[in-house]
């Protein structure tokens, strides 16, 4: 039910319209104050959505009012009463962020739909504002999990960075969280409230990765039938963000360059260049001073990049963090399949110690992923963890079919029908084989 405020030193009136917007079924709860005094009082104690407030009153005047409410409730809508139907104060109140303005005893029809729509802007304010909150919170740097040495120095001093328009360069193996550290940053500088734009130039020809990138006018190559806006024209007033730059063909290295240097850039097609501003954090897991050797990467671009660079540490330099990453993993995915709390045995949590990781953070991910699917019940042990990742020794003394590829198939396809409770179709997806061949090979195995 919204709040509404009603603030004027004339009882009858604060009376009457308590009577017009109060009515039953109207959705309005009605608050009265008869000063600003009264009404600061109230405005600290309550969330009030929508401020009825008239233009003059014994302790100061309601159009000054305004930015005391919004400065006390952002949300809130001022709506304010004039007796004479002033229009230079209704101009004014309308400057200074009122919502509309009322002329006593001539609007009584106008309060209801007027306070509905005011009612319904701050229902929406609210919304956004908590779906930007819950933004924040996702990618804030409390949400990056561990706390070994190495990846709270990485913290430390990308929180230095982040408020700043430094440009950022990630560097580091495949899977240590270089995206992750891309969005806490942009999301704890002052760009919060703008795109966060993110490409993998690996992933894209030369030509592609240039119409991505800086966009192309109408008829600039064939198939080009109307403008197309680049990424870099999406980052504007925001962040971009160009994962493993040690890939971007040199030709395209000139014109990103120039994006640093001037804030300028050319469409394809363009006879104009066109300004923007955006600040640029870079990741890689090449070592581009090889690469600035070899030619394929310019030396002045990777300085204008390199003004802070940001190492972060692989998972093996972090082991500690292996225990809470891999609980944080389980829980998450058990979570999505429907199964109940999942317990890691100590075992299973002794090998993912001692593997190499050569993916990170990234490869556990996926490694407790298969885990929580494969796991015959709620504890995860050693047998759940891939074939390769169990030392040859452990599997010799678990029993000579270890090594038979049968034996392992027919493991793997009797845990994948007890994860789906005997639905043999929904098995046959997930081993990604036709239901015909699973049906063949549960009588093969005998695993009616």
């Amino acid at each position: 039910m919204s709040k509404v405020l009603i603030i004027d030193d004339e009882q009858k009136l604060r009376q009457l319209v308590s009577r017009i917007i109060g009515v039953e079924g109207e959705g309005f709860q009605v608050l009265e104050a008869a000063s600003l005094k009264a009404a600061r009082a109230v405005l600290k104690q309550q969330d009030v959505d929508v401020v009825l407030c008239d233009v003059k009153l014994p302790d100061g005047s309601g159009i000054d009012f305004i930015a005391q409410i919004k400065a006390v409730q952002p949300h809130a809508e001022v709506i304010l009463f004039t007796a004479f139907g002033n229009i230079p104060d209704g101009v004014s109140a309308m400057k200074l962020g009122a919502f509309d303005y009322l002329t006593k005893g001539d609007d009584n029809r106008r309060i209801i739909p007027l306070l509905h729509r005011a009612a319904e802007k701050v229902t929406l304010a609210k919304r956004v504002a908590q779906l930007e909150a819950k933004t924040l919170k996702k990618y804030a740097f409390e949400r990056i999990l561990g706390n070994s040495p190495p990846l709270k120095k990485a913290i430390e001093l990308s929180q230095k960075v982040a408020p700043l328009e430094t440009s950022v360069l990630l560097l580091g193996e495949t899977g240590t969280g270089k995206e992750v550290f891309a969005n806490a940053i942009h999301f704890a500088s002052q760009r919060q409230s703008r795109n966060f734009v993110a490409i993998n130039c690996a992933a894209f020809s030369r030509d592609l990765l240039e119409s991505e990138l800086f966009g192309y006018r109408a008829g600039a190559f064939t198939g080009a039938l109307s403008d197309k806006k680049g990424l870099i024209e999406e980052a504007d007033k925001g962040t971009l963000f160009l994962d493993e730059i040690g890939e971007m063909p040199v030709v395209l290295q000139a014109k990103l360059l120039r994006v640093l240097e001037s804030g300028e850039y050319v469409k394809i097609g363009d006879t104009k260049a066109s300004k923007v501003d955006i600040r640029i954090i870079a990741a890689t897991n090449r070592i581009l001073e090889t690469e600035i050797d070899s030619g394929n990467f310019r030396a002045d671009l990777y300085y204008r990049l390199s003004t802070f660079e940001l190492k972060l540490p692989a998972l093996r330099e972090r082991i500690g963090d292996i225990p809470e990453l891999a609980r944080v993993f389980a829980e998450s995915f058990a979570l999505k399949i429907g199964r109940k709390h999942i317990v890691l045995s100590q075992s299973y949590m002794e090998h993912l110690q001692r593997y190499a990781w050569k993916g990170n953070v990234r490869e556990l991910k996926n490694v407790i992923e298969r885990s929580v699917i494969t796991a015959t019940d709620n504890i995860l042990q050693v047998e759940d963890l891939p074939h390769e990742m169990i030392p040859l020794s452990e599997q010799t003394a678990q029993g000579s079919n270890t090594f038979a590829l049968a034996a392992i198939e027919r493991a793997h396809i009797r845990k994948v029908c007890e994860l789906t409770g005997g639905n043999k179709t929904e098995a046959a997806r997930l081993l990604q084989i036709g239901l015909s061949t699973l049906y063949r090979k549960i009588e093969e195995y005998g695993l009616k």
